[in-house]
């Protein structure tokens, strides 16, 4: 079976940086579950079905066998009950700066103590990617901005229809 992986967040929408530590995350995980995100008080610009269907649109441009190796989930529980319904043994969190890191050592600690032997790994983002964040994305959308260098082109083509009206 192999090294499984599972990646959390909540994609809305998926970004170039998401995509970025996807495909890093397939340099040393056999399989990697992109796991998202619901939580019931939030509620995100796009429905948890738009966002496994850009997911798999991403996938599917990927190549290189992505396709066979990447599956999609959601998951409304702690990411650790993810991680174990997964059958991971990491969590994979990208990391695009020193607020990332802070604040992602304080979640790993928490989930290290909830579940030891599921580990978290930080792939930092490439450097042509840390500056974006699905929320400035969603801002340049909202604005009619040009978020084609932020997002897949599937991406930007499902923001770009969402704000039209």
């Amino acid at each position: 079976m192999g090294l499984i992986a599972l990646y959390p967040g909540t994609f809305d929408p998926p970004t170039n940086g998401h995509v970025d530590v996807l495909l890093g995350t397939l340099a040393f995980a056999d399989t990697v579950v992109v796991a998202i995100g619901v939580h019931p008080g939030k509620k995100p610009l796009f429905s948890l079905a738009e966002r496994e269907a850009m997911i798999a649109a991403v996938v599917a441009e990927a190549g290189n066998g992505a396709r066979d190796r990447i599956s999609t989930t959601s998951f409304d529980t702690l990411v650790v009950d993810a991680a174990r319904k997964a059958g991971a043994s990491v969590i994979v969190r990208g990391l695009r700066d020193v607020a990332d890191f802070d604040y992602e050592m304080q979640m790993a600690g928490m989930n290290g103590t909830m579940a030891p032997e599921i580990k978290t790994l930080f792939l930092p983002a490439s450097p042509g990617v840390r500056h974006i964040t699905a929320t400035l994305v969603r801002q340049i959308a909202s604005m009619k901005g040009n978020i084609e260098p932020f997002v897949p082109a599937a991406v930007a083509a499902k923001l770009t229809k969402k704000f039209a009206g």
